[in-house]
C-alpha cells in the first residue's frame, strides 16, 4: 500500500508539472505591465505570472517573520511554560451524547 501511495504523489506531481509546463508554452506572447508615472514593462506572460508569484511568498513570508521572532525570543527566554495548564474537568469523561 505504501509503494502505491508513492506512485500515486509521484503521478500527480507529474501531472501539476506537465500542466504548468504546457501553460507556459502556450503563454509565450509578450504582456504589457503598465507601471506608475507612465512607465511600461513587457515580459512574456509566464515570466510576469512567475515574478508576482515569487513576490507573493516574499510578501508572505515577511509578514509572518515578526510572529516567528516573538515566539523565538520567548522560547529561548523560558517565557513559555514547562507543563501545559490543567484542564478543570478530567479527561475521563464518556463520549457526548453516550
Amino acid at each position: 500500500m505504501n509503494k502505491l501511495a508513492r506512485l500515486l504523489k509521484w503521478i500527480l506531481k507529474a501531472a501539476i508539472f506537465f500542466a504548468l509546463f504546457a501553460f507556459a508554452l502556450n503563454n509565450q506572447h509578450d504582456a504589457t505591465v503598465h507601471l506608475l508615472f507612465g512607465r511600461q514593462w513587457r515580459a512574456p506572460v509566464t515570466l510576469i505570472v512567475l515574478i508576482a508569484f515569487a513576490l507573493g511568498m516574499v510578501i508572505g513570508v515577511l509578514g509572518m517573520l515578526p510572529g516567528w521572532w516573538s515566539r523565538r525570543g520567548e522560547t529561548r527566554s523560558g517565557a513559555r511554560r514547562a507543563n501545559p495548564p490543567v484542564p478543570d474537568e478530567p479527561l475521563n469523561r464518556p463520549p457526548h451524547g453516550a
